[in-house]
């Protein structure tokens, strides 16, 4: 089993062109996507509220 294990993992050194660009395009998709969500106004609103609940908390 472990030989065989080893053989399998040397097989694939690495990723071919094709994984790269599904990778590529999955990061870019999410990148505009969260992008989108963080300059959303009801996202800025929320995220502001838990940064000022956070540091009242902290001020004491």
């Amino acid at each position: 089993m472990g030989q065989k294990l080893v053989r399998i993992v040397h097989e694939d050194d690495g990723m071919s062109t094709a994984e790269y660009a599904v990778g590529t395009v999955a990061a870019a998709g999410f990148g505009g996507l969260l992008l989108k969500l963080l300059t959303s106004p009801d996202v800025q609103d929320l995220l502001w509220s838990v940064v000022t609940r956070a540091f009242s908390w902290i001020g004491g």
